[in-house]
């Protein structure tokens, strides 16, 4: 049996949970803004504990690689790294918006339709792909600003579904996509990853612990106030 750490911080969500094999065990996760650094180690402490696990029972770490939020990124992926490294036990990373696309797709119940995943990347712009029903690439990952032309990648011949915390701020635009339907309420979650992370595990696709960065697709930009004067 194995057991996996599964660590998601790529939206405001902070999420953790505990796994054996694809069986999830323990699972603790909070919305609450940008709040990771403060809760994501007592979270592992506490899906551990209800786990009846200790630390040095934990077989993989898997995390939730982005794209996402820059900041909530580095603090998983810093953990996730820190633990391989400590404990000398493999890393897995897991694509976020594949993720909530396996998400949905396990209530669809082999509805044959694609998933468009989005997460707000700020402004008018998104994080988006979209996925077939086997979660096969049809469109890669990329960052899209929304107008009526970007979102005619989205005319497919087949349903859609949207969703994410993306989706909301495109919605008025997609709706005169044909086959556009929406899912509402659905966010990264560590719970998402743990079948993904365990068919990983199966077939030992594990990253180098001291090079893996995560995947930012964007920049990192901080702006400064004007100097007065």
């Amino acid at each position: 049996m194995t057991h996996i750490l599964c660590i998601e911080t790529s939206t405001t969500v902070c999420s953790v949970c505990v796994t054996a094999d694809d069986t999830i065990l323990a699972h603790k996760e909070i919305n609450n803004g940008f709040s990771h650094a403060q809760n994501l180690h007592v979270f592992i402490q506490d899906v551990l504990k209800e786990a009846n696990l200790s630390i040095k029972q934990i077989n993989v770490v898997a995390v939730s690689k982005g794209p996402g939020s820059y900041t909530g990124l580095r603090i998983g992926v810093s953990t996730a790294k820190g633990l391989c490294y400590a404990l000398q036990i493999p890393l897995i990373s897991i694509d976020t918006l594949q993720s909530i696309a396996h998400h949905v797709q396990r209530t669809m119940y082999n509805v044959q339709c694609l998933y468009g995943p989005m997460l707000d990347a700020r402004r008018m712009e998104v994080y988006c792909a979209v996925y077939g029903n086997d979660l096969e690439i049809i469109t890669p990952v990329k960052a899209l600003v929304l107008d009526e032309k970007s979102i005619e990648i989205f005319n497919f011949d087949k349903p859609v579904y949207f969703f994410g915390d993306g989706m909301s701020k495109a919605k008025y635009l997609l709706q005169a996509i044909k086959n556009s339907f929406f899912i509402e309420d659905v966010y990264p979650s560590a719970e998402s990853m743990a079948v993904l992370a365990f068919n990983k595990f199966k077939q030992n696709k594990f990253e180098d612990v001291a090079y893996f960065e995560p995947f930012y697709l964007k920049e990192f930009f901080t702006y400064s106030k004007p100097k007065k004067g």
